[in-house]
Formats: C-alpha cells, sequence, structure tokens
C-alpha cells in the first residue's frame, strides 16, 4: 500500500466532490432525479457521515488506534443534529473531517495493511479498507457528475445537448 499515493487521491477526490458541489441553487442542491434517488444534498450528507462513522473509525479499529475507533457523537445522534445542516455547513464538515482522516493517515507508522477485523458477513483487512475508502469516493463522485449531468439537460430545455455525445 502506497500510504502517500493514498493520502494524495484522498485530498484530490475531497476536491473534486467540492467542486461539483458549487456553483448550485438551493433547488438544485435539493433535487432528485426519482423518489428512489439522493440529491447532491444528500449524497454530500452521506460522504460526511461515511467520512466520521465508517472508513475512519474501522481503519482505527482494525489498526488498533483508537484516537477515531469510538466517536464522540454516535450515528443516530449525528444524523438527528445534522438532517437540517446546510449545504455550505456540510460540505465546511466534510473537508474538514477529510483533512482530520488525512493528517491522521499521515502520522501512521508503518500501519499493518494486513490486519482484519471480523463483520457477521465476513473479515476486512486495512488494506481492503483503505482501498475501499478511495473506491467509495468514486463511486460518489461517479453519482454527483450524474446529478450534474441531469441538471443540465433539465435546465437546457428546449435545447438539445446531442452534440456533447452519447453519456
Amino acid at each position: 500500500m502506497n500510504l502517500p499515493k493514498v493520502i494524495s487521491q484522498l485530498k484530490s477526490q475531497s476536491k473534486a466532490i467540492a467542486e461539483l458541489g458549487s456553483g448550485l441553487s438551493n433547488t438544485e442542491i435539493h433535487w432528485m432525479p426519482d423518489a428512489n434517488s439522493w440529491s447532491i444534498l444528500g449524497t454530500l450528507r452521506h460522504l460526511v457521515y461515511e467520512e466520521i462513522f465508517d472508513f475512519r473509525c474501522y481503519l482505527g479499529k482494525i489498526l488498533g488506534v483508537s484516537e477515531f475507533s469510538n466517536p464522540k457523537l454516535g450515528p443516530v445522534q449525528f444524523k438527528a443534529e445534522n438532517s437540517n445542516r446546510s449545504f455550505d455547513d456540510l460540505m465546511k464538515l466534510f473537508l474538514s473531517e477529510r483533512e482530520r482522516s488525512i493528517l491522521w493517515l499521515g502520522s501512521l507508522k508503518e500501519p499493518n495493511w494486513d490486519a482484519t477485523i471480523d463483520f457477521e458477513w465476513g473479515s476486512l483487512s486495512a488494506g481492503d479498507l483503505l482501498s475501499s475508502w478511495l473506491a467509495h469516493d468514486l463511486l460518489h463522485l461517479r453519482q454527483l457528475i450524474e446529478l450534474r449531468y441531469a441538471l443540465t439537460l433539465k435546465g437546457s430545455i428546449p435545447y438539445r445537448i446531442k452534440y456533447a455525445g452519447e453519456w
């Protein structure tokens, strides 16, 4: 595992997430293509939650580093307290929590990427989790791009975007 490269990618991906959320109206931030889809706000809320309660927390547990393994605020309380938070505040929280994650990762001395944690569904190594953290960001970047594309398509009516190429 090339930790400096992982850290660099986490930094880049957080910047991309911030850029894909910028310049949007309140209506666009809340817009969902259908009832089963997330909005840009919902996606960001999920990313903040995962930053605090999932990847960093479980990685701390696997590596035996207690700093982030037991967040002070529980997941249910977090969701309740942040359900009405503004998009800008959530973005600031995501970026500050990502920075905390990056600083913490940079402080790790020879982590054992083969150390594991057991779940009901199987075991997960620290290396698996760190790789999944990167991939999780990319999945949600794709989701944000799809939402921005749909907003562009919607906002372009009555004009067509066929000239741009196939989606």
